[in-house]
């Protein structure tokens, strides 16, 4: 009898892989891959050290401080070429008005003529451009008396002047355009400069904060130190120079008396020899009390006063309350007057710092200045060491 066919189903293999294994597969993978992007991921950049951090930020206030010069050029420029541009245009104005008025008064000429019966009626046409080709004609010139060909001469003169007017008045317009967006570059490198110092500072940790403030005191100290020697070497300097002066004056003395004894009623008068000297003390005396109250005032680059002053501003509001006119910026300023050296400088020289020449301060005397230092800083004395120092000028 023949098997019959199973009708059973067949059994359903089960998988090797449990579920347990499956996670414990994924997990490994994980793993691998965080391993392998740990190993190959850059390292964190180092945190920039105090010193590093202090040098920045002198180095961003010292770059904005030259900005503001460049800033404070390209407004000076600004403005003067504005008050350029003014005139030109109100002298292109006047021109075109005076051109107005001749020609009006050619057309009654050739009204006048052309209703007597001399002027072909087809000439007035060229009243509207030219009126010279009109008036060139040799019978008409012929017929002009001498003040019309002088009418038709200053016309032409004044047709060139006015489109002169109009070409220097467009060429000061470009000028001015030019001028303008410089200015506007420069204010946005103080302001760039400035939120990247601020942004930096305001990074630091307070112990951070706490260990720049020491430095910044070490700073000052050597700075006050340095400014004491030089007071003690200018103030040993003015003595020897008393003394000579002295020594001088009794020995001229003793020679005026023995000349009288030999010549009665022959005496000298030497004068005092130091007129220019005084007459500068008395306008550094004006400019140093100028100084004195604005100590305590904001810096804000690009001021001038009487509320705020940048570096340049202050000195040239100083010498100002002098009578003397300084240029706006230190780029200019230091071109002006004589050139000292610091252990010769006296109350009222200016001295420059950095080697481009982007700030400056009022001489007070023993080693120290008043200045409008940088933004967050009121106008104050300090030592002329504080930065590093380009030259010294003594304006008048």
């Amino acid at each position: 009898m023949p098997a019959l066919a199973s009708h059973r189903k067949p059994r359903t293999r089960l998988r090797t892989t449990t579920p347990g294994v499956g996670l414990t597969t994924a997990a490994l993978a994980s793993v691998t891959l965080l391993s392998t992007q740990t190993a190959t991921a850059a390292p964190a950049a180092p945190r920039p050290s105090i010193e590093d951090v202090q040098k920045k930020v002198d180095d961003l206030y010292r770059q904005a401080g030259t900005a503001t010069q460049q800033y404070n050029k390209a407004k000076s420029a600004s403005t003067e070429q504005r008050a350029k541009v003014d005139g030109l245009l109100d002298a292109a104005a006047k021109r075109a008005d005076k051109l107005n008025e001749t020609r009006r008064e050619l057309g009654q000429l050739a009204a006048a003529q052309y209703r007597s019966g001399s002027v072909a009626p087809t000439a007035t046409f060229f009243l509207a451009d030219d009126p010279q080709s009109y008036f060139d004609q040799d019978q008409l010139m012929a017929r002009m008396t001498s003040q019309q060909q002088k009418t038709v001469a200053d016309f032409r003169t004044q047709q060139n002047q006015a489109a002169k007017k109009r070409a220097e008045a467009t060429k000061s317009l470009e000028t001015l355009t030019e001028a303008q967006t410089t200015l506007r570059s420069s204010k946005q490198q103080v302001q760039d400069k400035l939120a990247e110092a601020r942004t930096l500072l305001s990074e630091l940790t307070a112990e951070e904060k706490a260990r720049l403030a020491e430095l910044e005191r070490k700073k000052e100290a050597e700075a006050k130190r340095k400014a004491e020697e030089l007071a003690r070497q200018q103030a040993a300097a003015a003595e020897a120079e008393r003394q000579a002066q002295e020594e001088a004056a009794a020995k001229e003395a003793a020679e005026d008396a023995a000349q009288e004894a030999e010549q009665p009623g022959t005496g000298t008068d030497t004068g005092s020899g130091s007129d220019a000297d005084s007459s500068y003390a008395a306008k550094a005396e004006k400019v140093l009390a100028f100084a004195r109250d604005q100590i305590g005032k904001p810096y804000v680059w690009g001021a001038t006063g009487p509320s705020s002053y940048d570096c340049s501003g202050l000195t040239q509001a100083a010498w100002k309350a002098a009578g003397v006119d300084l240029p706006r910026t230190t780029w200019d300023q230091v071109e002006v007057g004589t050139r000292v050296a610091t252990a010769d400088l006296q109350p009222g020289d200016l001295v420059f710092f950095y080697d481009d020449i982007s700030h400056v301060g009022i001489y007070k005397g023993d080693g120290m200045m008043i200045h409008a230092p940088k933004p967050g800083a009121n106008v104050r004395e300090e030592s002329i060491y504080y930065m590093p120092i380009y030259g010294s000028v003594r304006p008048a």
